[in-house]
């Protein structure tokens, strides 16, 4: 399996792929946060990548949701350096009406902004070379871009990497 590809793995497979550390965090919740490991730190070690979580007092509640920002960060920092022929299905599923139209709680939403990252990382971060490969204007693209402040900070990686001005808000 690609590197790539960790945000299709379910949970238990996704965290068996990790170091999983849990210790006491400090901050608000009164005297049980000061003695129960409730805070959670993932290292995915395919990845290098780091998350926490210590908002809530239960490790389970705080383990969920490591793993949902390991998951971001994958499909957001993790490259496929060869996305293949063709609109990637992930993009394709979120195609509407000629548009790339999906909100960033729907399921599809991540591995269309994987998919689109990966895109323009193989064209050189070419925010017009690969809104015409996936079908959508340059103005759709750059908006979906810039909606997500994760999203666009990748993608201005990639474009930066190339040589390119960064794309900003407008």
């Amino acid at each position: 399996m690609p590197v790539s590809r960790h945000e299709d793995l379910d949970d238990a497979a996704l965290l068996a792929e990790c170091e999983v550390h849990t210790y006491r965090a400090s901050g608000p919740g009164g005297q049980k946060r000061n003695k129960t490991d409730s805070a959670v730190r993932l290292h995915h070690l395919p990845t290098g990548i780091r998350v926490v979580a210590t908002e809530s007092r239960s490790q389970h509640e705080n383990r969920a949701r490591a793993l949902r920002r390991l998951r971001r960060a994958i499909a957001l920092r993790v490259r496929n350096p060869e996305p293949g022929p063709g609109v990637p299905d992930a993009v394709t599923a979120c195609l509407q009406g000629g548009r790339l139209k999906v909100g960033q709680r729907d399921a599809r939403y991540l591995p269309a902004a994987s998919a689109v990252l990966d895109l323009l990382s193989a064209l050189a971060g070419s925010v017009s070379e690969t809104a015409e490969r996936i079908g959508v204007t340059t103005a759709n693209l750059s908006s979906f871009i810039t909606a997500d402040d994760d999203l666009m900070t990748e993608a201005n990686r990639i474009r930066s990497a190339s040589g390119l001005k960064p794309l900003r808000r407008t």
